[in-house]
């Protein structure tokens, strides 16, 4: 076989693979989205929230006033930037899981000290290899290999290249608080096991503050979030023939106090049915779909869950008004 029919037949095959996952990947959306519209609660998973429209939709949010959250993180990044990087260590491998742009990593990247490679793993492949053609302009000598999938899918880490460094897990932007209490549990327990002894976890997460700085945050006066909340009955009506009317719905998002968490939801505002994959759904007038959960943390339990689920606490960093958290853990 020549080089040409070489190339030909290798893309060919890396086009049938992509193809096959995307599939794979529509059917579960659908299998999902069916589920959970079921329920009586209805509901829908937060992680198909972030296709590309809504990754981009939520990188504008990070952009807003009122979402205090990536700028506190960045200001706390921005200024305990070389502490950070002195706790991480030499000759690391940065993985991080839900990694999105992948911006949140290139400051951290370039601070440390001979970083041996980066593995972002996302499920938007869009936006993973335009981050890994941006961050290898900027670090040429520094690995990067995006891998794609769910990172709650322990088989999607089956897909990480293998290395004898040091690993150090990369896990920004509060997402921790998207997951209920006993998700987190079994989430961190899973990092716990893909990692060796004197791995580490670098990890973000939002502290309890007072109800007005939250819920202003999730229902900001630009009305972006709204967008990006709605955008998940486009992605609906676009890839599983969805009849959504979106107008027909409202963003909410409050906080619950008692199980310190913003809770995201969308209203309808009458009742109507609406199709799915073939399948019907009701509404009453005032029923929610809960779409996402944001929840909050404070210093003592967030420590308290690492040490449970395999990590042991060597430093972390707050901001002036204790906002925010970022703590770096350690498997013993």
């Amino acid at each position: 076989m020549n080089l040409a029919a070489t190339v030909a037949d290798k893309a060919g095959k890396a086009w049938h693979q992509a193809s096959t996952q995307l599939d794979q990947q529509r059917q579960q959306f659908a299998q999902d989205v069916v589920a959970g519209l079921s329920a009586r609660q209805k509901t829908l998973p937060c992680k198909y929230l972030y296709d590309e429209a809504g990754s981009k939709l939520f990188e504008a949010i990070c952009e807003l006033d009122d979402y205090y959250l990536t700028r506190t993180e960045g200001q706390i990044f921005e200024y305990r930037l070389p502490e950070i990087a002195q706790a991480l260590g030499p000759e690391v491998v940065l993985l991080e899981p839900g990694a999105g742009n992948c911006e949140k990593a290139e400051p951290l990247l370039a601070a440390m000290s001979e970083p041996v490679a980066y593995y972002p793993l996302d499920i938007s492949p869009e936006i993973l290899l335009a981050a890994q053609r941006r961050i290898q302009g900027q670090l040429p000598q520094l690995e990067v290999v995006p891998v794609i999938g769910d990172f709650t899918d322990p088989a999607a880490w089956d897909s990480l290249p293998k290395s004898h460094y040091r690993k150090v897990l990369f896990f920004p932007g509060s997402t921790i608080g998207n997951f209920t209490p006993e998700k987190a549990r079994e989430l961190l327990c899973q990092f716990s096991a893909q990692l060796s002894s004197g791995d580490g976890l670098l990890i973000g997460a939002d502290l309890v503050k007072d109800s007005v700085v939250l819920e202003r945050a999730y229902h900001d006066s630009n009305h972006v979030t709204e967008a990006f909340n709605k955008n998940l009955l486009h992605r609906i009506n676009s890839e599983l023939q969805g009849n959504f009317d979106i107008d027909a719905f409202a963003h909410r998002a409050f906080y619950h106090s008692l199980r310190q968490r913003v809770e995201m939801h969308l209203v309808s505002l009458a009742a109507q049915s609406v199709e799915v994959a073939g399948t019907q759904f009701h509404f009453t007038e005032g029923e929610t779909i809960h779409t996402e959960n944001s929840h909050k943390y404070t210093l003592p339990g967030l420590q308290a869950l690492l040490q449970e689920t395999g990590f042991n606490t060597k430093q972390y960093w707050t901001d002036n008004n204790h906002h925010y958290a970022i703590f770096y853990a350690e498997v013993p």
